[in-house]
């Protein structure tokens, strides 16, 4: 039987979609499940993007320019300027979801065996990229005790080699909240600049932010505009993560020109759901400020409830709708695993994401979980008491 390609061997399985046969079995048993394992909103899509789908009347679903419709990428530059980010229309490609922009930068800024430095714990999709690409993360751990705030420069200068090519930050933060304050991003930009390295920054959760203190977009650093290629997408800010719609932004011009070649060779992004994008960005301030309102009190709830369990400990996210929470249990793997295949509370359980699926370095996060606040007080506050009973009743418990 011929063998699968190395590259195939080495995809990593996605540590918030592993368990999800497992909460199927569970579900069969008729045992409710508390999806805490994706950040999937349960928030309603903006009307004006729900309309757009039910008001098509085209005659042909033809394809769309490969680097997206000119008048979603228009309409972008406006919604971009309200973050004071200024941009043209051909600064922006229009892509599959957040995840093709990702994909598409490392094949088109990366060669087989370069290296990108990523702050850990991470969004696990990155690694999935990278070995697409033949490129290669190297990690750098931030803390729990930290708060997962940004590792010292020093720790970065260690581990730039001749194959560094960049760095890649998500701000806020997937999978801890984190939020990068001002004098982070300012340190970044210096290090980019000084290395001539790439910055590559997934801004996606930017509407969500619980703090004070001002959102810094890698589009806002002067002096390096051509290092900078941003990622984003609609899926979370407008509840749409069916529609596959994300984009690339970046003003360097030989980027745009290869990003180009591999958005030619897969045709065009998806026309249905481009229609829908453009029509959302219509959303009014009202839909805008009643979701942010509703995630602050859902983080409020799950942060509360969860340093309220005996052996818990989370810190308090600044941004995006995730935390990564510790555990008194020998293994977070094998607890969430035993939550759905062995234990239930009046009929209920979690399903978590273990963390150690979202750092590279191998026996970290053993005993850490990422949790997202997508579901109503109400089943929060349930999960939570779920939750409490299971650490109870675990075997593997530590402390």
């Amino acid at each position: 039987m011929p063998s699968i390609s190395i590259r195939g061997a080495e995809m990593p399985a996605s540590p918030i979609r592993k368990l999800a046969p497992l909460a199927e079995e569970a579900k069969a048993r008729g045992i409710h499940v508390y999806h805490l394992n994706i950040g999937q909103p349960d928030l309603p899509t903006p009307q004006e993007g729900l309309d757009a789908l039910k008001n098509i009347n085209r005659t042909i679903l033809e394809y769309s320019p490969s680097a997206g419709y000119p008048s979603l990428r228009k309409k972008l530059t406006e919604y971009y300027k309200s973050f004071d980010i200024e941009l043209t229309a051909d600064d922006i490609i229009v892509t599959t979801g957040g995840s093709e922009a990702v994909l598409f930068t490392f094949l088109s800024c990366l060669n087989p065996g370069d290296e990108i430095i990523v702050p850990e714990p991470a969004y696990a999709n990155y690694m999935a990229f990278a070995v697409s690409a033949g490129a290669k993360i190297v990690p750098l751990t931030s803390t729990i005790e930290d708060g997962f705030a940004l590792p010292p420069m020093e720790e970065f200068e260690k581990l730039i080699n001749e194959r560094t090519k960049g760095v890649l930050i998500c701000n806020p933060n997937n999978p801890t909240g984190y939020l990068y304050s001002r004098k982070e991003m300012n340190q970044l930009r210096d290090l980019v600049k000084k290395h001539n390295l790439f910055l590559f920054s997934d801004e996606v959760y930017r509407e969500f932010i619980y703090t004070g203190s001002p959102y810094i977009s890698a589009c806002h650093l002067e002096g390096i505009e051509n290092n900078v290629v941003l990622i984003d997408s609609v899926s979370k800010r407008y509840s749409e993560c069916g529609i596959r719609i994300g984009a690339l932004i970046t003003k360097n011009e030989e980027v745009k020109g290869a990003v180009m070649k591999f958005c030619q060779a897969r045709l065009s992004p998806p026309l249905i759901g481009q229609v829908i994008a453009e029509a959302s960005l219509d959303a009014s301030e009202e839909y805008m400020q009643t979701n942010y309102d509703e995630y602050v009190e859902r983080r409020k709830c799950l942060i509360d409830g969860l340093n309220r369990i005996p052996g818990v400990y989370s810190p308090i996210p600044m941004g995006a709708f995730y935390t990564v929470a510790r555990l008194p249990v020998d293994n977070a793997d094998k607890f969430c695993a035993w939550c759905l295949k062995e234990f239930d509370y009046e009929g209920e359980t979690v399903f978590m994401a273990p963390a150690s699926g979202f750092y590279t370095t191998p026996g970290v996060g053993v005993d850490e979980v990422r949790i997202a606040y997508v579901l109503k007080k109400e089943d929060l506050h349930r999960a939570l008491i779920v939750l409490r009973e299971a650490l109870a009743q675990y075997p593997g418990r530590t402390r």
